[in-house]
């Protein structure tokens, strides 16, 4: 029993010198990558799980959907601001996100932040819950602390997505009323190809070729002391609207405004909200 032990030879002494200094590099490379990693996350403006879900962001909107971005985003990083599109398709938000290199904080319908499923990818994602049905003044309260305190907002002037056919249908002035509050610009965006089948899921087992348009900063500074004048976020809704036109290459075309239910003098109360919604996915209740 005494001999055993040295009858065994140590993987490391069994090694060549070649082998050693291959293992070594090796064992060098991965250090370098590990420190390249966390040098990268401390230097990023997303957390650990906001990162991982960026890369899985980046390989749809970059290699399934091949995402083309014109512009740059022209918000400072500790700068807030409202982002606007058109809503062609319910991952309208992904390639929003690829464009700024920052956290976005949608407004999303609660029937889906609260579905077990998705309560954690929306969490992580720090999305803002809001009701489908009706005024949500707790949603757009906490969207305009959040523009305010220099983060970015993403909203949908049309609130669900596009199906007429149409360059745009009818905006709602929730975009508007945030940017307003928050004393913050709009960046108008125009998202041009997104795959869309009607269902949630679909997007991600279609190929497309996409282009995002980022527009210019609307400087909204005349209107900051107007928004509880008549008029004045209607105003600014077709404003915001003629900008999406615009970057879509079509400068003349008139929007117009929808959401029966919201008249003025309802901002300081009941503001209306532009949230994100997954239109045919279905979720039932107890």
């Amino acid at each position: 029993m005494g001999n055993v032990g040295r009858d065994i030879d140590s993987p490391l002494h069994a090694m060549s010198f070649e082998q050693l200094l291959s293992l070594s590099a090796l064992l060098l490379l991965a250090a370098a990558l590990v420190a390249w990693a966390v040098a990268a996350q401390r230097r990023s403006p997303y957390k650990p799980v906001e990162s991982l879900l960026f890369l899985a962001s980046v390989f749809f909107t970059r290699i399934m959907w091949r995402t083309e971005v014109e512009g740059k985003f022209p918000i400072p990083p500790d700068d807030g601001a409202v982002i606007v599109c058109n809503h062609g398709s319910s991952i309208d938000p992904f390639f929003i996100q690829l464009s700024t290199g920052r956290v976005v904080h949608w407004m999303v319908a609660r029937e889906f932040t609260d579905f077990p499923l998705f309560r954690p990818f929306f969490r992580a994602t720090q999305s803002i819950p809001t009701n489908r049905a009706g005024i949500d003044t707790a949603a757009t309260k906490l969207a305009i602390r959040y523009a305010s305190e220099g983060r970015l907002v993403g909203m949908l002037p049309e609130g669900k997505v596009n199906l007429t056919g149409k360059l745009l249908t009818g905006g709602r002035p929730g975009a508007a009323l945030v940017a307003l509050r928050a004393r913050v610009p709009v960046v108008p965006c125009y998202i041009d190809g997104a795959p869309f089948d009607g269902t949630f899921w679909g997007c991600f087992l279609m190929t497309a070729h996409v282009r995002v348009k980022i527009g210019h900063p609307l400087d909204l500074s005349s209107y900051f002391d107007r928004v509880k004048q008549p008029g004045v976020l209607q105003e600014v809704t077709l404003l915001i609207l003629r900008e999406i036109a615009a970057l879509a290459g079509h400068p003349d075309f008139q929007p117009e405004l929808a959401g029966r239910r919201w008249k003025p003098g309802m901002e300081d109360d009941e503001p209306p909200t532009d949230e994100f919604q997954v239109p045919s996915l279905r979720v039932s209740r107890a």
